[in-house]
């Protein structure tokens, strides 16, 4: 039986996806793309008794970041990023913070590398380095629990923009299929693994491979 709850929240003004990711047998947990709410995610948090160890951050934008140093500071936690987005969280221009008429920049404390793996409240969590949206994006993926955390890379049906500073429509689609269609052989649905994007609904690789028609 799954060890692994995942409890799911929309936050901000761009409904963004963000995902406690609970250990349940320990109470352990790790917050993925707090775009917003700090307040409220905390709270949830603590009437749930559970015990943040990270922040995860598919990518720099501030609807998916802007939250991250608040439940940091509060739960004494640190920030992971990929490596090669650190211009895009710290660049007002590239995060996208001025849209909302506010320049805002963003950090991380721990870089991390492509197909690094990290363990984080007892799950062993793949980095997928997947540019295209921004310059750094990447997926957490688990292959024990069937599950990857795509950000907005991969969608239901879609993919993510690629007009804002750092994006390409090209590589956008070479990062899905030479690093996510790969995760399971094409038709076999036993191991389908569950995609949850950083936008509106899950769905899984499968259903992407055969339906997305951007790839």
């Amino acid at each position: 039986m799954s060890k692994m709850r995942i409890n799911h929240y929309v936050v901000g003004m761009v409904q963004t996806n963000c995902y406690i990711v609970v250990n349940d047998g320990t109470k352990e947990c790790f917050i993925i793309d707090p775009g917003a709410s700090a307040k409220q995610l905390a709270e949830k948090i603590r009437q749930d008794n559970l015990i943040p160890v990270a922040v995860l951050l598919t990518h720099g934008h501030f609807d998916h970041a802007a939250a991250a140093e608040d439940l940091a500071k509060e739960f004494d936690i640190k920030i992971y990023a990929h490596e090669a987005e650190k211009d895009t969280l710290r660049d007002p221009q590239k995060n996208v913070s001025w849209m909302v008429n506010c320049k805002e920049t963003y950090d991380a404390d721990v870089f991390l590398k492509d197909e690094e793996i990290i363990n984080l409240a007892g799950f062993a969590i793949t980095v997928f380095h997947t540019p295209g949206h921004t310059e750094g994006g990447c997926c957490y993926y688990i292959p024990e629990e069937d599950v990857i955390f795509t950000g907005d890379t991969l969608f239901a049906g879609s993919v993510g923009r690629t007009d804002f500073p750092g994006g390409s429509m090209s590589q956008i689609v070479r990062s899905i299929q030479e690093k996510l269609l790969t995760l399971n052989e094409p038709g076999n649905l036993e191991t389908d693994i569950m995609v949850y994007p950083g936008h509106n609904d899950p769905t899984t690789i499968e259903t992407e491979r055969m339906q997305n028609p951007y790839l």
